[in-house]
């Protein structure tokens, strides 16, 4: 790949700095593809030296990430002020922050960057400088619809190397799921699934298990109306149309290791459903991908973790995980442009 990946710096007083850090300093042993951090040069060494931690760094044009990535962490420096203290989260850093999303999506659009990768956000932080949207992935969206004109539909998929689950809905009450699940939202997040596995992850033809809502998938409506009146008539439309979904399935009996090896993704009705398994079996390895998007973006599975920041204890697993599934998903799309 030659060209690199953009790295945003979430908020500064998380663990993102401490992470990117790690990831950059274990890029030999862990041969992870070249990235660049949009970050203020003062920030990140000042980080570095908190964590004793010894790095050269360098501001770079995007297209020369990937050259400068063996010698020095490549940054692109954002003009708006970090005060990046461990632990707090700080309003006046809101516009640093959203700063580096925007130059991210804006540099992976223009082609001079291969993708997004974004380190976590602190929301309420956020929402108190004024921020509009409940957090990345509706941003993205709406960074995707001004840059190209198209209305993107974000879903959320955590990919892990036993399993990939996409949430129907996601940060929402439990209480209030069953009102807004509906046929046709199961048939919109499916399909933009199949799309993106077949487009982004080259699976010719995805296999996907839908979870019921219900305790033993309703069991013919003795545990509720959901699973038939709504939930199996999205699948039957979605057979319809050539996809190959199954469904409504017992929650409790899909994710165990035979019945994962029968599907490409787990289209689960709620937060909880999808992400329990998913971290369950690999949290250090699972990554947030969000399909439906003219760009490829992926993140770690965790949050800012303001409590461990600058400490040192911060792992970059799953860092790595989305540095290297987004280096994959690039090529694979490569691959396909040229084709």
């Amino acid at each position: 790949m030659s060209l690199a990946l953009a790295l945003t710096s979430g908020d500064p007083g998380g663990i993102g700095l401490d992470i990117a850090i790690s990831a950059w300093l274990s890029r030999d042993r862990e041969t992870l593809p070249p990235f660049y951090l949009l970050a203020r040069r003062e920030t990140v060494v000042a980080r570095a030296r908190h964590l004793g931690l010894s790095i050269e760094v360098e501001d770079v044009d995007p297209a020369d990430a990937a050259s400068c990535f063996p010698r020095a962490l490549p940054l692109a420096s954002l003009s708006n002020e970090q005060d990046a203290t461990p632990g707090r989260s700080l309003v006046s850093n809101a516009a640093a922050t959203i700063e580096a999303i925007d130059r991210a999506v804006a540099d992976t659009l223009s082609g001079a960057a291969a993708a997004v990768v974004t380190l976590p956000i602190a929301k309420k932080t956020l929402h108190d400088a004024g921020f509009a949207f409940p957090g990345h992935t509706e941003y993205l969206a709406h960074l995707a619809e001004r840059h190209t004109g198209t209305t993107a539909r974000p879903v959320m998929m955590l990919a892990g190397p036993m399993l990939r689950v996409v949430p129907v809905t996601v940060h929402v009450s439990l209480a209030s799921v069953p009102g807004l699940l509906t046929s046709d939202l199961i048939i919109e997040t499916c399909r933009i699934a199949a799309s993106d596995l077949k487009r982004r992850f080259g699976i010719r033809k995805p296999r996907l298990a839908v979870a019921g809502l219900n305790p033993h998938a309703g069991e013919s409506g003795a545990f509720g109306e959901e699973d038939e009146a709504v939930i199996w008539p999205a699948v039957a439309a979605l057979q319809a149309e050539g996809i190959a979904a199954t469904g409504p399935l017992p929650a409790d009996t899909m994710f165990h290791a035979s019945a994962r090896e029968r599907y490409d993704a787990a289209i689960c009705m709620y937060h909880d459903q999808a992400l329990i398994p998913a971290k369950a079996l690999d949290f250090e390895h699972t990554v947030n991908v969000t399909l439906g998007l003219p760009f490829i973006r992926t993140s770690p599975d965790h949050g800012t973790a303001f409590d461990i920041a600058g400490t040192g204890m911060a792992k970059p697993g799953s860092l790595v995980e989305a540095l290297r599934l987004a280096a994959k998903l690039a090529e694979h799309a490569d691959t396909d442009d040229a084709a």
